[in-house]
């Protein structure tokens, strides 16, 4: 069945995302972060967040568990900007030229609901969506199939003729679960020949 809707991933392709960088701050060296991410268990606090936890109760419990990690713990939520370099400007040229060609986009995100919202009013390319599936908004999160689902059900979708770009093998895997014909995202490079391949882009040069 041709390809006739993309569905994107947000953090790490079209915007860059690494907590590091704000650490990098707060702590002497990258043996220090990794330590401190180990010991407060980030992965796992942080899906937490992505699935709707409260920010202010997030790291009041955790600084309570970690008291000598408070102040990265509370930066986190404060400064969590920080986090987001920029964009991936390769990317957003893809997106701009599929909007500017009326491919329906979507997305589907691993976001909370505060930090979306900031994120959205900063770059303004993220209104390009139909819809956007927030996993903060719907207690869902990547890789789990039901948000996928949730994301076709809700706008019509027919999985065999979408296209979903991720750059997270998990996030791949749990999206052909449910049928959807997925981009494993390295780079815009990449991504623009797959789409060239199948008729959503014209070739460049």
């Amino acid at each position: 069945m041709p390809t006739t809707a993309v569905i994107f991933d947000v953090g790490n392709v079209l915007i860059r995302w690494d907590a590091r960088l704000l650490f990098r701050q707060l702590l002497p060296d990258d043996a220090a972060i990794e330590a401190f991410l180990a010991e407060v268990g980030f992965d796992a606090w942080n899906r937490d967040l992505d699935g709707g936890a409260d920010w202010d109760e997030g790291v009041a419990t955790l600084s309570a568990r970690h008291p000598q990690h408070a102040e990265c713990i509370a930066a986190f939520h404060h400064r969590w900007q920080e986090t987001v370099p920029g964009a991936i400007d390769g990317s957003v040229a893809i997106l701009e030229a599929l909007a500017g060609a009326g491919v329906p986009l979507y997305a589907i995100t691993n976001f909370s609901v505060p930090k979306w919202e900031e994120t959205r009013a900063r770059f303004g390319f993220l209104g390009r969506f139909r819809d956007v599936v927030v996993s903060g908004r719907e207690r869902l999160v990547k890789p789990d199939p039901a948000i996928f689902r949730l994301c076709l059900d809700r706008n019509g979708l027919d999985a065999a003729a979408c296209l979903f770009v991720d750059d997270s093998p998990a996030n791949v895997a749990g999206a052909r679960a449910v049928g959807l014909d997925s981009h494993r995202f390295a780079d815009p490079g990449a991504l623009a020949a797959d789409l060239e391949r199948r008729g959503l882009l014209q070739p460049s040069g």
